[in-house]
């Protein structure tokens, strides 16, 4: 290692830090004081580390492998306690049970790390990071996937505001107002959507059948993917519909906010296609799309993981998520094998009773330290 760590990281500091993390909150665009606590656990182990122009955390060193993880969370007041072994609180399982352990393995064995910021909103803090830094030779994300699951695989995401108007007319006219042309437009792509869903679930059915097949005969990898026919399909869901009188009083007005998960096989600009197909009089507003990512299990990161959670004393799950992730936009950017890891159960991200068991957030952390320690060694 070109770096090694001049303090060591006990159980106990590292759940201090977990704590810590959790107990200040930090919603999307308010991650300061987080980060700078972040940033002190770094500093008080001899480590170089400093908080860069959009506030990401990075303490580099060794980068043979690269760990990071995002310190925003979603809104959300959660009382802060532990429980039965289950430390509860916003953020405990997305991401700062994963930011956590990853701070102290790379503590430990003196890998590069980066806590990021933005994650739940423009990932703003990864895409700095991929323009202002050089490639890692490996890099491990943080996301919860278990202490014995590896995520290899996240669909894309295309987000954009669709927005419809028509003159003011009164109620008692039979005509569509802007808000019943909105809900129509919305009708129709999620009818769009839905029939090539009813496609890919034909596909994916022949898919399983020929995967059972595969596990009878030994030649297939143990894959415990969120939901495997929803990872192949697009999925359309509306996340904000506001609409009304204008302050002229002159037009009503109708705008819905949208978002589509990008399959393996599917593009941006496919979907795209579909959904202005659908229009009829509205416009729609694209932000920059996110490609979907699926990486081989047999890449040295993740033959690392596999042996790292067998001598923890778990058995290692593959696993393709139905969301999206910064792994995305680092995969876009760089040519290096990669995964996503950390404790926790996905299931409890942004709900009201997120929630970390605390012997997992354990086994996670020696599992980072195991993997830093052969990647290092390659």
């Amino acid at each position: 290692m070109s770096q090694s760590a001049d303090a060591g990281v006990t159980d106990g500091a590292a759940r201090e830090l977990l704590c810590d993390l959790v107990e200040i909150q930090s919603p999307s665009g308010d991650e300061r004081e987080c980060a700078e606590r972040l940033a002190a656990f770094f500093a008080e182990r001899g480590r170089e580390v400093w908080l860069d122009e959009v506030g990401n955390v990075r303490a580099p060193a060794d980068d043979s492998v690269l760990l990071t993880s995002h310190i925003d969370t979603v809104p959300g007041d959660i009382s802060v306690e532990v429980t039965d072994g289950e430390l509860w609180g916003r953020g405990s399982v997305d991401a700062k049970g994963p930011l956590a352990a990853m701070a102290a393995a790379a503590v430990e064995t003196g890998v590069s790390f980066v806590g990021v910021v933005g994650e739940e909103t423009d990932s703003r803090g990864a895409r700095h990071l991929v323009e202002d830094r050089e490639q890692p030779d490996a890099v491990v994300n943080g996301e919860p996937s278990g202490w014995d699951g590896v995520t290899l695989g996240y669909r894309g995401l295309l987000a954009g505001e669709y927005a419809v108007e028509t003159d003011s007319a009164h109620t008692s006219r039979p005509d569509p107002n802007a808000i019943q042309d909105a809900m129509a437009w919305w009708q129709s792509v999620e009818t769009a959507f839905s029939s090539s869903a009813d496609d890919e679930n034909a596909e994916t059915a022949e898919k399983d059948g020929n995967t059972e097949n595969a596990e009878k005969n030994g030649t297939a990898e143990k894959d415990d993917s969120d939901e495997p026919a929803v990872f192949e399909q697009v999925t359309a869901k509306p996340v904000e519909f506001s609409g009304g009188v204008a302050a002229d009083g002159l037009s009503v007005e109708a705008t819905v906010e949208a978002q589509f998960r990008i399959p393996q096989g599917e593009t941006a600009a496919g979907i795209r296609e579909t959904v202005e197909r659908e229009l009829d009089g509205g416009k729609i507003d694209w932000r920059k799309p996110i490609p979907p990512v699926m990486e081989t299990p047999r890449s040295e990161v993740a033959r690392a993981f596999r042996t790292a959670i067998r001598r923890v004393g778990g058995d290692p799950r593959l696993l393709r998520k139905t969301g999206t992730s910064d792994m995305n936009l680092y995969a876009g950017a760089w040519d290096c094998p990669m995964a996503t890891y950390g404790p926790g159960d996905s299931e409890l991200d942004h709900v009201p009773n997120e929630r970390l068991d605390l012997g997992e957030f354990d086994r996670a952390v020696a599992v980072l330290e195991r993997v830093s320690e052969h990647l290092a060694d390659q």
